[in-house]
């Protein structure tokens, strides 16, 4: 990481570690106030007119006429991320994951502060601009605004100057993907609006099932019809996914085999049980419909066996992205960040890891309620155990990583406030009532190293590089824009982990994902051979601090399986390494399941005074 740093940057980044790890650490556990500004995002990502209970009060009215030159109504909806174009696609997704959050957790989100009813109004906000989106049988309208145009100037929503066309797909301009995602926004929703509103229940389901129709009778690319959508979310995986992943919702919100026969029919022809996948986002939807197809194995009855085959294909394939994420993949895994953090792409990769720590969340509670376990390649591992991963990353996300960092805006003392979003770094409409143009936003605001006067509470940024690197900079797009499809997958998450049973025992607790303890007695001599050097040093209150780094290289020519470390005189924050029940004793991290021979790891710590010392205490090679 020094590598990547100015000495300036270095130092500052190494107080504030030092200074806010400690607290960051005491919040981690605060899922019930993290998915509440999970949500708070959403009302911040708000288009058209506000709502009375609106709490984000920095925002206004926006896009008002939205669709009217064209002689539709288009508003409502929500923007993206930090822009003002409403981009169907991913915004379709985003209502989807909301969705599937609420139908799997909606007990823990009653019991996270009572923000059910919160989840089902994001969630409505986002299906009601839908069901105005769509105004003929064969048609939906798809996008407002236009990227180029809005991207060349930086100006509060209330102040728009861009244009605001509209984009629509139709049977002489197919979308499939589009119309198959907002058709499983609408079915995931209806299911989850049943018990509370089943008349709009009804009505969501009504169109999921004409735009399922659409879709499939006149398939085609969005992208090829819709060229400025291709500029800014391409549909690289194509829309043979979508298809299927709107079936399967359709199924799961109507129980009518014939979506159920329809993915059976089409799971090879389209993918489905073909494609081994390292990733679910947006675009590429084949783990969550084959984790989300699992379920109906799960769930027993006349179609988990009528069609049994095809779904167990679907289940292998869903376990191949489970097991990768939690690096027991036979060496197919997904990469993770030094720290830890599932590492799949440099532009915005908290989506990623967003999507991937709902599948290994829901899949667990999957598995502990038919008592199961996951079989990977390379071991067992038990419901237990995926969650604590799954947590693990959570807990990178609000802090416990090598910055000590929140990369959740708002959450703790130490988040990016220099985020990548227009309406956060120009004052509210409500305190500078004047115009701020297009161009004077970039010279005012944007290029202003002064922090946002509006905290965008719950946003998730873009996150950390391939390093665990972030440079707090609004220029920083890749890393310092939030995104709806980024926020909603997780918001599940934190409402499934404030509700953790607190007993280690109960069968779906979340456990340390570490090997199992070996219980015969240390070998003779250290498996590890370990490198200490001092890589920053500063004076805070008339105390020299110092960053430790430690690697520990594999020298006993055999793959460590199992760890176990006692680190003496240890007064400052550490990463690296997991906390073993035992005082300063420490295993493998979450994310490292073995050490191959020859390999090696790095630990990290802060503190003042002398070195920490380390030595082994227990290991096990395979």
């Amino acid at each position: 990481m020094a590598r990547l740093m100015s000495a300036t940057l270095l130092l500052v980044a190494a107080f504030l570690l030092v200074a806010a790890a400690p607290e960051a650490e005491a919040e981690a556990y605060d899922y019930a106030g993290a998915f509440d500004k999970c949500l708070q995002f959403f009302e911040a990502q708000r288009s058209g007119k506000l709502p009375a209970d609106q709490r984000v009060k920095w925002r206004g009215d926006s896009a008002l006429t939205d669709g009217f030159s064209q002689g539709v109504d288009l508003v409502g909806g929500y923007y993206d991320s930090g822009d003002h174009v409403k981009f169907g696609f991913p915004m379709a997704y985003a209502v989807t994951m909301l969705s599937w959050g609420v139908l799997e957790f909606n007990k823990e989100m009653a019991a996270a502060n009572n923000n059910l009813q919160r989840a089902l109004d994001a969630i409505r906000w986002g299906t009601n601009y839908f069901v105005k989106a769509h105004t003929e049988p064969n048609g939906l309208w798809v996008q407002v605004g236009d990227g180029d145009s809005d991207h060349l100037c930086w100006e509060r929503a209330e102040d728009m100057s861009t244009p605001r066309t509209a984009f629509k797909i139709d049977r002489n301009h197919p979308g499939s993907e589009v119309a198959g995602e907002t058709a499983a926004a609408l079915a995931a929703a209806a299911k989850a609006f049943r018990p509370y509103d089943s008349m709009y229940a009804d009505l969501l389901l009504v169109h999921a099932k004409q735009l399922f129709t659409f879709a499939d009778t006149f398939r085609g690319r969005y992208d090829d019809s819709l060229l400025n959508a291709k500029k800014f979310y391409p549909s690289d995986s194509g829309f043979q996914d979508e298809l299927l992943w709107a079936a399967a919702w359709l199924y799961e919100a109507t129980g009518d085999e014939e979506y159920l026969r329809y993915v059976s029919q089409n799971a090879e022809a389209f993918g489905g049980i073909g494609w081994s996948v390292l990733e679910f986002s947006w675009d590429n939807k084949y783990a969550g419909l084959q984790v989300l197809l699992s379920k109906v194995l799960f769930d027993g009855g006349a179609a988990a066996t009528a069609y049994a085959d095809t779904l167990k294909q679907f289940q292998a394939k869903a376990e191949f992205f489970l097991c990768a994420c939690l690096q027991k993949n036979n060496g197919n895994n997904i990469k993770t960040t030094p720290g830890g953090l599932l590492y799949v792409d440099d532009w915005n990769n908290m989506q990623y890891v967003s999507s991937a720590t709902f599948l290994l969340t829901v899949y667990a509670d999957y598995l502990a309620a038919s008592h199961g376990s996951l079989k990977c390649p390379d071991g067992e591992v038990k419901p237990a155990e995926m969650v604590g991963f799954a947590m693990s990353q959570v807990d990178y996300v609000l802090g416990k990583n090598p910055k000590g960092m929140s990369y959740m805006v708002g959450y703790g003392s130490y988040f990016p406030t220099h985020v990548h979003h227009r309406g956060a770094s120009i004052p509210s409409v409500h305190d500078e009532k004047a115009t701020v143009g297009c161009m004077d936003g970039f010279d005012k605001y944007y290029n202003s190293k002064g922090a946002d006067p509006n905290v965008l509470y719950g946003a998730i940024v873009g996150g950390p590089d391939a390093n665990d690197g972030f440079v707090d900079d609004r220029c920083n797009y890749q890393h310092a824009e939030p995104t709806i499809a980024g926020n909603a997958p997780i918001c599940g998450v934190f409402a499934r982990l404030a509700s953790q049973p607190s007993d280690a025992s109960d069968n779906n607790s979340p456990a340390p994902y570490s090997p199992p303890h070996d219980s015969s007695p240390s070998k003779q001599g250290s498996p590890l051979e370990f490198v200490h050097t001092v890589s920053n040093s500063w004076t805070t209150n008339g105390v020299e601090y110092y960053r430790h780094v430690v690697t520990a290289k594999n020298t006993c020519g055999h793959p460590i399986t199992y760890l176990k470390l006692h680190i003496k005189d240890l007064s400052g924050p550490i990463y690296g390494v997991s906390a073993a029940k035992e005082k300063d004793t420490y295993e493998f991290p979450a994310w490292l399941t073995s050490l191959g021979a020859g390999e090696q790891f790095t630990i990290v710590y802060v503190q003042g005074g002398p070195a920490a010392k380390m030595s082994v205490v227990n290991y096990k090679t395979a």
